[in-house]
């Protein structure tokens, strides 16, 4: 058995394309969706990200403003300028870049953001709603490997779904929504005894460690859907997840690769985010 390779770069320019005809929409009503992204440092990694962010705006013809502080920026500069953007009502979204300097406390960061123009989906009064499935914005990259099964056409319902990981960005938010989608779902964390047995059970197995590639094929139950959302430099500068695809493509049935995978998915709910955050304020 080879894998499908779950193509998320063809995904994310399908699902941009849908989301271009709502904010194409709103445009002809005279309202441009706008997002504000502030990044405070000079982290390559997040500069990198950001610039994929700003790109992916322009993509759709919507408002981006890349907002650069230097990495000595107080934290009370920072707070009032994400005041002023919450005040702004040409910006509908905003996002802070994590991670944020040592000196400034990025719980306060996230909860300054309104929650009404929270598109990263971090402010905990939208991460509660999420437990009840009521949330305004999903996290964009467990939203994004959640369309990624959606458009592959892979069944969520009555399947058992294994998440490896149990960060409050990915690991947490991905189980609440296998949930809402009816999956049995079992939670893998660092300490998880005897790991591979869990793994081994999974018919969809979503692994965010931040360990390059930890969960091997033999981890794997034959025909499973494994979505990676990892992304690791190995000494020799190659891009890795937390699976090694080698030997995974051989056992399961789908499989994200890394890069090309989710990354391009979380960048395109974080700009669907915004035009829904739009809409929500037409009304």
């Amino acid at each position: 058995m080879t894998a499908h390779i779950i193509d998320g770069k063809a995904i994310a320019q399908e699902v941009r394309a849908e989301w271009k005809v709502r904010a194409d929409a709103l445009k002809a009503r005279g309202i441009m969706p706008g997002l504000a992204v502030i990044i405070v440092g000079e982290d390559a990694a997040s500069k990198i990200y950001v610039g994929n962010k700003v790109k992916a705006c322009a993509e759709l013809g919507i408002h981006s403003e890349h907002i650069a502080l230097s990495a000595d920026t107080h934290e009370a500069t920072l707070l009032a300028k994400i005041a002023e953007l919450n005040a702004d009502p040409a910006i509908h979204g905003i996002l802070v870049q994590l991670p944020v300097p040592k000196h400034i406390d990025s719980n306060k960061v996230l909860e300054a953001i309104s929650p009404g123009k929270d598109v990263d989906g971090f402010h905990p009064q939208n991460v509660g709603a999420l437990v009840t499935g009521s949330t305004l914005f999903p996290p964009c990259t467990p939203y994004g490997a959640m369309k990624l099964l959606e458009k592959t056409g892979i069944e969520i319902e009555g399947k058992h779904a294994v998440v490896v990981g149990r960060s409050n960005i990915v690991g947490k938010p991905m189980a609440l929504m296998l949930l809402h989608k009816n999956a049995t779902v079992t939670i893998c964390t660092s300490r998880t005894r005897d790991l591979a047995r869990h793994t081994r059970d999974a018919d969809i197995l979503v692994v965010a460690t931040g360990k390059p590639q930890m969960i091997t094929g033999d981890m794997i139950k034959p025909g499973a859907a494994v979505i990676d959302v990892g992304i690791n430099r190995l000494p020799s500068g190659k891009l890795v997840g937390d699976v090694d695809f080698d030997s995974a493509k051989e056992v399961a049935g789908w499989i994200t690769p890394v890069p090309g995978g989710v990354g391009p998915m979380t960048i395109t709910m974080l700009v669907a985010n915004t035009v829904q955050a739009a809409e929500r304020g037409a009304k």
